[in-house]
């Protein structure tokens, strides 16, 4: 019998897997040598290198609106962890090293969390919005992503997306991370503010970096395939763009998406799989 069906049987040893998985989690990390960035300056590096911004509020089906609300909170107590944050050469981001424990000893709320292909809520549910908008900011800078996770199916139709689907970064408390190494010789800063209808972030640096770099999408469609569900499929790729002379220096691949897609699309936009 298969782990998950034995979890799905006795729910009580899940918190015993999960801290099974966490233990592993830290041995593995440990072994991997990373310097946590960890040091905070209230003040600006001089050069912002790049900046997005991700609406707070957003109609994900039919799930509760109050589930929303709770995750703005829950974000502003994640990110009052992160604003700030300088990440020097040598020095890994870590998405819960420097947050810790999301949990309602810490004030946080139950939020939207997506579990077994399905939205749910959960303490601290949320808290992938800024998962999502750190790994984007990350992808525009030569901070190289270490660890990042995606969700295998796609959940909610688009309303107001700002960017490529497939781009985000799941987080599950210290267990799925988000981190990301500087292998240059400046300093970055992550700096993440709000107002009343949006989270903003930056990446800030001391100097800037000799490229720029945008990401951009192709072949995006959605296409029923032989088991009859669709699924959500594009490309993300990479270009390297010389700042002084505007000359293109790399370009690459970064993802393949193939997500099962869990609402209803209009058949008119479905490709079938040959």
């Amino acid at each position: 019998m298969s782990r998950t069906l034995l979890t799905e049987r006795f729910p009580a040893l899940v918190p015993l897997r999960l801290a099974q998985r966490r233990t592993f989690k830290r041995v593995s990390d440990a072994r991997k040598g990373y310097r946590y960035a960890e040091q905070v300056s209230a003040d600006d590096l001089p050069f912002r290198v790049y900046q997005h911004r991700s609406l707070l509020l957003r109609r994900l089906g039919d799930v509760d609106m109050t589930l929303q609300h709770n995750k703005v909170v829950n974000l502003k107590l994640a990110a009052a962890h992160l604003d700030g944050v300088l990440i020097r050469p040598g020095e890994t981001f870590s998405f819960w090293h420097l947050v810790g424990d999301a949990s309602a000893e810490q004030g946080y709320l139950p939020g939207v969390i997506l579990r077994s292909g399905r939205a749910g809520s959960g303490v601290g549910g949320g808290l992938c919005q800024l998962g999502n908008l750190l790994h984007w900011m990350f992808l525009h800078s030569p901070l190289d992503v270490v660890e990042r996770h995606r969700h295998s199916f796609d959940p909610f139709p688009d309303d107001g997306r700002a960017v490529p689907f497939g781009t985000g970064a799941t987080l599950t408390g210290r267990l799925l991370d988000l981190k990301a190494t500087n292998a240059t010789s400046l300093v970055f800063q992550v700096r993440v503010r709000f107002d009343a209808t949006h989270v903003h972030g930056e990446i800030r640096a001391s100097a800037l970096p000799p490229r720029a770099y945008h990401v951009d999408e192709s072949d995006s469609r959605f296409v029923r395939k032989a088991d009859g569900h669709v699924y959500r499929q594009n490309v993300l790729r990479r270009r390297e763009v010389d700042r002084t002379s505007g000359r293109l220096v790399a370009e690459y691949e970064l993802f393949r998406n193939d997500a099962l897609v869990r609402y209803e699309v209009d058949p008119a936009l479905v490709q079938i799989d040959e």
